[in-house]
């Protein structure tokens, strides 16, 4: 599956949209100025720290059409070449430079690995099939605000799961 994870395209573009809506910090950790600078016309004294609003900068209107909106194909089409992995200001969700956070890929990969695994495994959905309250709580991560409540049902028999984790299994050991 691992191997496949290129090609799900669609699930990197949910995984990008989720990471710039909902960064796991809502601030980057703080940076110091070597020398002194000017920023956008402001001058900028030597030792200034800087600590980066991420959460407001990932959800700015003048880069992002309707913000608020999850929206991944933007990521497959207006935004396709944007990364997550500190080359592009629009979003940072790992910082950038060189204080990138050094687990990005893995976390990434991750990320995708498991998502996929739980879609390709379950049907997933509210109760009621009620939408989901996405309002966060303010804080040092961003959590929700009320918790998520889902139904999770496996898409195949219990026995099938189990031959499919004795086949992966065995095939590991061996």
């Amino acid at each position: 599956m691992e191997s496949d994870m290129d090609k799900l395209e669609y699930l990197q573009a949910v995984v990008k949209k989720a990471l710039r809506l909902y960064p796991a910090g809502p601030l980057s950790g703080p940076r110091e100025f070597s020398e002194d600078c000017v920023v956008g016309g402001y001058h900028v004294p030597k030792r200034t720290r800087l600590i980066v609003n991420l959460w407001k900068m990932q959800r700015d209107p003048r880069v992002w059409s309707d913000p608020l909106e999850f929206r991944p194909e933007r990521f497959l089409t207006t935004h396709k070449d944007i990364d997550v992995k500190g080359q592009h200001f629009e979003l940072l969700p790992f910082g950038g430079g060189r204080r990138l956070c050094p687990g990005v890929t893995f976390g990434l990969q991750m990320t995708q690995l498991v998502l996929a695994s739980l879609l390709q495994a379950f049907d997933i959905s509210t109760p009621g099939n009620a939408s989901v309250d996405m309002t966060e709580s303010p804080g040092l991560t961003n959590i929700k605000a009320t918790p998520l409540e889902i139904m999770v049902k496996p898409r195949l028999s219990f026995s099938l799961y189990d031959q499919l984790w004795l086949t992966t299994w065995n095939s590991e050991v061996s």
